[in-house]
């Protein structure tokens, strides 16, 4: 029952939306415009989620940043929208209309004078891996989270401050916009209804002991690939072999990596195989005498798609390979070799690659975050659906609340601000 109908006081109409992904961006513009007082939380340092990291998306195979950048336009316009960033919920009470919110915010260790003017990178001697980049290359212990970051504010990471660099890091501030003693904070929101786009996460391919994940550097996973094909990515954008610098000529794009399986994920994550066939066409741009491996259990390329799919199958340098390869070795030359047997000829073969590619799953990152124990339940796989009967205030979104696409966790997102917008309006 709402606040508001059993006396413990007034309802509340703001909307919390924890997670600033696609999902999450597109259900608090849309609730927002709709009218609705909207916090919106995000525990990175910047929105966009995992589709600010793609090189390119579909199905127009266009940047991410011309949509994301539509939406931040949005937020930037709408005073209705609060966005916090470096924020993680740590417990949730109460009913719809009358929900107390706790969380936590964790050290940035610059406010909000910042202007990303960059002195204090130019300060800094301490180097992090990039998490933008999955940490295959390293930045200043001060950065801009990446070049179309929102907020347009520097992070300092906290190595920096251990290594004793705050105060040298404060002083080359103009703008005082340095705080190396932020400790972060807990506090406490009280709101009407809860839209969880917590996302997804990629599945670890270190669990995949038989791919060899952790002996080759040239074994990378999918949204590593899209990082390599990136022109802000840790090659700028050239598809090159980790290990030595090499062009990759030849490539193998593994399928169900660890999905599908009962020992890992035993469900289809809906966008592997169209993000393989992606792949496929960045290494052909690149380079025109590439040949490229699909190892492949089925090809789902749903709806329109299927066009897409049918038009990488043409290249005469695309070969398909019905079988799931049994394990990876590295050979003499250091390059990774497949072993398997083909499902159709039943031959086994032994063969070397510049470059492989894992294409794992999408795992909710529910399954190592705060999950919400009222309205919400995780289903087998760690994925938020609703309770019967007891999900007047709260709503998953996007990837939290299965596998989607970019296209489907719009649509999925929408229809969850609607409900929001119904749930705090009815309390």
């Amino acid at each position: 029952m709402a606040a508001g109908q059993n006396g413990a006081g007034p309802a509340s109409q703001t909307i919390l939306v924890v997670g600033g992904g696609i999902a999450g961006v597109t259900a608090a513009v849309e609730a927002a415009e709709a009218g609705q007082d909207v916090i919106l939380i995000e525990r990175e340092a910047a929105l966009g989620g995992r589709v600010t990291k793609l090189n390119r998306y579909f199905p127009k195979l266009c940047h991410p940043t011309c949509g994301l950048e539509i939406n931040y336009q949005r937020i930037r316009k709408n005073p209705r929208i609060r966005v916090m960033t470096m924020c993680e919920v740590q417990g949730i009470s109460g009913g719809r209309g009358d929900y107390k919110v706790s969380v936590q915010r964790h050290p940035r260790f610059v406010n909000e004078r910042c202007t990303a003017c960059g002195a204090c990178a130019n300060a800094t001697e301490t180097m992090v891996e990039n998490p933008f980049n999955y940490g295959l290359d390293k930045v200043k212990a001060a950065y801009l989270p990446h070049e179309h970051a929102f907020p347009m504010r520097y992070v300092v990471a906290p190595e920096a401050i251990a290594a004793g660099e705050g105060e040298k890091l404060k002083s080359a501030c103009a703008y005082g916009a340095l705080d190396p003693d932020d400790k972060g904070e807990t506090f406490d929101l009280h709101v009407g209804a809860v839209v969880w786009a917590t996302g997804w996460q990629p599945y670890d391919p270190k669990n995949l002991d038989v791919y060899s994940y952790v002996h080759s550097r040239d074994i990378i996973t999918n949204v590593e690939m899209e990082r390599l094909a990136a022109h802000d990515g840790p090659t700028h954008g050239k598809i090159l072999r980790p290990s030595n610098g090499e062009p990759a000529k030849k490539v193998a794009l593994i399928q169900c990596a660890g999905s599908r399986d009962l020992n890992h994920l035993p469900y289809c994550s809906r966008i592997c195989c169209l993000g393989s066939l992606k792949h496929a066409a960045y290494v052909r741009e690149q380079y025109p005498d590439a040949e490229v491996h699909i190892y492949y259990i089925d090809i789902r390329a749903h709806d329109k798609l299927e066009a897409f799919y049918d038009r990488v199958r043409a290249d005469p340098q695309v070969k398909f390979i019905k079988s799931k390869p049994a394990h990876i070795r590295v050979g003499e030359d250091g390059r990774p070799m497949l072993h398997g047997e083909r499902t159709i000829d039943r031959e086994i073969y032994a063969e070397p690659y510049d470059l492989v590619v894992l294409a794992t799953g999408m795992q909710p990152s529910a399954v190592a975050g705060y999950r919400p124990t009222m309205g919400l339940v995780a289903d087998e796989y760690g994925f938020l659906v609703p309770v019967e009967g007891d999900g007047e205030g709260m709503f998953s979104a996007g990837v939290a609340s299965g596998p989607l696409d970019v296209s489907m966790s719009v649509q999925s997102a929408t229809a969850a601000a609607l409900k929001a917008i119904q749930a705090v309006r009815n309390a």
